[in-house]
């Protein structure tokens, strides 16, 4: 068994691991028992009823959470001529071509959270798919990173676009914001996610779908959620 620390542990006994709560009140309770000094992320654990070892149920994509994460994001983008500019005035951080692909392999920078890529520029990008891939960070047409859209691209992860992949367990992990949001807002956040991945269950997927839901702060327990009611 893990050893946590006193916080968590203080924080633990405050909820009753034998009850599974209505989202709102889940969600009211992380805040309450957050034990960190500094704004916690919120965040959303879901165990699928998927197998992933086969392709045809895996599960991933990108939602635009209503409220945003509560975090400011990095965006590259690799594009040339009139959509730089349009990535510049979009508001990336960065964008390049050929020169910034040289200067991730040769001087191993990743200073960046999202990596974006118009469609000509994946025969470059393509070159550091050992650096970024394991990272998450190869911009990938499924997640919306790789498109002629641009300036759509940008403002969307600026204003809180997160992207979700199924791992080897059949769960995904996701961020929902900040423990200083309203609760009403980390609920929208909350359930925008949950109709996302409704919507992307494969056809392959048998049996119940949505196994389990909790929510938790950066350094508190897990919250159980009923699944039954995230999406009314």
């Amino acid at each position: 068994m893990p050893k946590h620390g006193k916080k968590y542990t203080e924080a633990a006994k405050q909820l009753d691991r034998s009850v599974v709560y209505e989202a709102a009140e889940a969600l009211a309770l992380v805040k309450k028992i957050a034990p960190g000094k500094f704004d916690e992320t919120v965040e959303v654990a879901v165990r699928l009823g998927v197998d992933p070892r086969h392709a045809d149920q895996q599960v991933r994509g990108a939602v635009v959470l209503p409220h945003g994460t509560g975090k400011t994001r990095t965006v590259l983008v690799f594009a040339k001529g009139d959509k730089a500019k349009e990535a510049e005035d979009a508001g990336a951080d960065f964008v390049g071509a050929e020169d910034m692909v040289a200067k991730i392999q040769q001087e191993g920078w990743l200073g960046f959270d999202v990596a974006i890529a118009t469609p000509d520029m994946m025969g470059n990008v393509g070159k550091l798919g050992r650096i970024l891939g394991p990272r998450g960070l190869m911009p990938n047409p499924k997640t919306g990173t790789v498109t002629f859209d641009i300036v759509r691209a940008v403002q969307e992860v600026k204003a809180g676009k997160i992207e979700y992949r199924v791992d080897k367990a059949g769960n995904i992990h996701a961020p929902i914001g900040k423990v200083s949001f309203d609760t009403d807002k980390l609920l929208e956040n909350l359930r925008t996610l949950i109709d996302t991945l409704i919507r992307a269950k494969p056809a392959a997927a048998k049996g119940q779908y949505l196994k389990g839901i909790s929510v938790s702060s950066t350094m508190g327990p897990g919250v159980k959620v009923n699944t039954q009611k995230i999406t009314a």
